[in-house]
């Protein structure tokens, strides 16, 4: 928690100030009170003692509205600080993390988790503060004034209370399992969003909206039973103040009956006792929103325990040769070259292998194409090289470079990836195109346009480059998807493109037109395609056939054709369908 909140700790300690001098304010006005009483009895002057206690009260609502606000503030820049280091490190996560977590589960976090350290990091911690001196005040002026009747509040307030400390345990395990729930709502609605249409298309609505009830209804149930304990919390502490006032006014009458004490000290004594109850109820709050508190900084601890990437400009490892990256800083500069030394990698350690000593090298510039049958490891390639996962053996090279030396944000910006679900974000479609690229011209922007074959889907839109795409760009074909993917990656200016079935979605017309971008650009940059296409794959210069996670064969379509069984049989049955 204090890492939380060690910037803010000028504003919390002012405001904590403010709150504790409105407490001690309102300690004397029982005083006052007393006074006021001697002197109505005595038929002495009252009007200055009553001003008296109009500006205590006045001023200590002043004070406190004070600590209140500037408490609160200083709550919500701790949420939005928060929100902001936890988003920082969840886009800076390892590609191994984020596949095993859910992501509703992550945006619970950030969202739910943090709200909830508004009250845990300032309200609660001052007021345990404030609360606890306050009624180390309060027992003291009570002690002085009746030491009694203090006994018998006391006594009182200890039977009670300490069902407390059995009630406080219980309200962190149900919040820790609510806000997990909640999590799990997240998961369930994200899931049902990112397969809109195809829920649709199967009638499943009512089988997913059952589901979403069911999460509703399990953190509905530990919110509920986190309820209850809170509920018994408070119950015990307006029972110990009853029980105590009726206790002190019964032996404090007798008091006053027996001469011991006076009228007055008795109404004083009552009014520190009804005053006890705003530090009692602080001390309970503040407990119990630490307990609050706690199971959110726990879910918010594991993720600030998940690996992340390395910082941008940072090394994974010191380079053992001294050697430096060539052209990686520079967008458009000599076109990379790639090598794979007996690469072997799984996704997870109890995973089966998905590459076994992969060895091929592809010199810079020209087109290499990857082909096999589906789980061959052929995606797993450009993985590797972007250095989404590290290879479980051998080396991947990049200018002759292990990837795991190169700075990770100079060896990204020296690549264009187009995945093979091609990606669009919400936004605009000028957005996504330059999302690589920031600084990108309107002329480059223009060109790449051009050169994609979007120009005409720009002109047809009602905002042009400005035009909202939608959600996933579910507003755009499948087909127009794939191509605002490949000018994304061109608009890069890269030397190294990556093309992972870039052309699966696009007519006879427009992958023509793009085979001949890509051709292009292999002449200023080296590019790996996986494809499936024999129209694609006979305009490589050499082409690496993969079977089974390995390298079974290298050469030219027309080399492998007559040399291998596999990629014949491959090329042949793409030919049929295509005269099919």
């Amino acid at each position: 928690m204090y890492g939380h909140i060690r910037a803010h700790r000028a504003a919390i300690a002012l405001g904590g100030l403010c709150t504790l001098v409105g407490a001690l304010t309102a300690l004397a006005q029982p005083l006052a009170a007393k006074a006021l009483v001697t002197r109505l009895g005595e038929e002495e002057p009252v009007a200055g003692v009553l001003v008296l206690l109009t500006a205590l009260v006045v001023l200590g609502t002043v004070i406190e509205s004070v600590g209140a606000y500037l408490l609160a503030r200083t709550a919500e820049s701790i949420v939005l600080s928060s929100r902001r280091r936890l988003v920082a490190r969840l886009l800076r996560l390892r590609v191994p993390e984020a596949d095993r977590i859910q992501p509703g589960d992550l945006m619970s976090r950030v969202t739910s988790d943090t709200t909830l350290l508004r009250a845990v990091t300032t309200e609660s911690l001052v007021s345990l503060v404030t609360g606890g001196l306050t009624l180390a005040a309060t027992v003291v002026m009570m002690a002085v004034m009746d030491p009694v009747l203090l006994g018998v509040t006391a006594g009182v307030m200890v039977l009670i209370g300490g069902s407390l400390g059995l009630v406080m345990p219980r309200i962190a395990r149900a919040t820790k399992q609510a806000q997990e729930a909640v999590g799990a709502v997240s998961t369930v609605l994200e899931r049902a969003f990112g397969a809109f249409r195809t829920i649709k298309a199967s009638g499943a609505e009512q089988r997913e909206t059952e589901a979403v009830w069911a999460a509703t209804e399990e953190a509905w149930r530990h919110g509920v039973r986190a309820a209850k304990w809170q509920a018994v919390a408070w119950s015990s502490v307006g029972l110990a103040v009853q029980v105590s006032f009726l206790a002190v006014l019964g032996i404090g009458g007798a008091r006053v009956a027996s001469g011991q004490t006076d009228v007055a000290t008795l109404v004083a004594f009552l009014l520190f006792l009804f005053y006890l109850i705003e530090p009692v109820s602080q001390l309970v709050e503040a407990v119990s929103s630490y307990q609050v508190g706690t199971a959110a900084i726990a879910r918010i601890h594991e993720v600030e325990r998940l690996e992340t990437e390395p910082e941008p400009g940072a090394r994974a490892f010191e380079p053992e040769s001294g050697a430096e990256p060539r052209g990686a800083a520079t967008p458009g500069g000599a076109p990379a070259t790639v090598e794979f030394e007996e690469v072997a990698f799984r996704y997870q350690p109890e995973s089966p292998g998905v590459h076994h000593g992969v060895s091929f090298r592809v010199p810079s510039g020209g087109m290499t194409a990857f082909v096999g049958p589906s789980g061959a490891g052929k995606s797993t390639v450009f993985a590797l090289i972007e250095r989404f996962y590290p290879p479980t053996g051998g080396r991947v090279l990049v200018d002759g470079v292990d990837v795991s030396q190169w700075p990770l944000d100079r060896l990204r910006a020296a690549i264009g990836y187009v995945e093979q679900d091609a990606p669009v974000l919400a936004g605009t479609l000028r957005e996504n195109l330059v999302f690589g690229a920031p600084a990108a011209t309107d002329e480059e922007i223009r060109e790449v346009l051009a050169r994609t074959r979007l120009a005409d889907l720009v002109a047809r839109l009602p905002d042009g480059l400005d035009t909202l795409v939608g959600h996933r760009g579910s507003r755009l074909s499948g087909g127009e998807r794939q191509r605002v993917a490949i000018a994304r990656a061109l608009l890069r200016r890269p030397r190294l493109l990556l093309l992972d079935e870039a052309t699966s979605q696009l007519d006879a017309v427009n992958e023509q037109a793009l085979r001949d971008t890509v051709a292009e650009a292999a002449r200023h940059t080296t590019v790996l395609v996986v494809a499936h296409r024999l129209s694609t794959v006979t305009l490589a210069d050499r082409i690496v056939v993969m079977e089974a996670g390995r390298v079974r064969a290298v050469g030219t379509h027309s080399e492998l054709v007559a040399s291998d069984p596999l990629y014949g049989e491959l090329a042949a049955t793409q030919l049929l369908a295509t005269s099919g």
